[in-house]
C-alpha cells in the first residue's frame, strides 16, 4: 500500500478517537504483510492508567484476528483533530510494536501535508528488551 494512503487510513481512524481529557486525537493504520490493515485510535478513561494508545489498539485487533506479520504502521495524531505536527509511538507502544516486527518495520508519521517521515523500528527503539 501507499504510504499517503495508510496516513489517510490512520486520519479516518483518529476520527474515532476517544479523548475527551487531553484533546489529543490519535490515528494508526497497521499494515500486515498481506495487505490487510486495522486502524486504531486512542481511548482515554478518567483513570488515566486504562488508557490506550492508537497503536496498540490497531495492533492488538490485529493479533486478536490472528495476525502475526506486519509491514508498517501510519500515525498521525493532534489537539483537536489538527495533525499540524509529527509525532511518534510512545515508548510503550514501540516495545509492542517490537514483540511482532523486525528492526525493518517502518513507521510512517504523517501530517496535514503530502509530506511524512519514516523511522524504522530499530532507529526509534534501539536495544529493545528481549527474551
Amino acid at each position: 500500500m501507499l504510504v499517503p494512503k495508510l496516513i489517510e487510513l490512520a486520519k479516518q481512524a483518529a476520527e474515532h478517537s476517544y479523548a475527551p481529557y487531553s484533546g489529543f486525537n490519535v490515528g494508526a493504520a497497521l499494515q500486515c504483510s498481506d495487505g490487510e490493515v486495522f486502524l486504531g485510535c486512542n481511548i482515554e478513561n478518567s483513570a488515566y492508567t486504562p488508557t490506550v494508545c492508537a497503536e496498540r489498539v490497531a495492533l492488538f485487533k490485529a493479533v486478536s484476528e490472528g495476525k502475526t506479520n506486519f509491514e508498517a504502521i501510519a500515525v498521525v495524531g493532534g489537539q483537536s483533530g489538527d495533525f499540524s505536527d509529527f509525532i511518534s509511538p510512545c515508548g510503550v507502544c514501540r516495545q509492542a510494536l517490537a514483540e511482532f516486527c523486525d528492526e525493518g518495520f517502518k513507521i510512517y508519521l504523517g501530517n496535514n501535508t503530502d509530506n511524512y517521515k519514516v523511522y524504522t523500528l530499530a532507529e526509534l527503539l534501539p536495544e529493545s528488551f528481549e527474551l
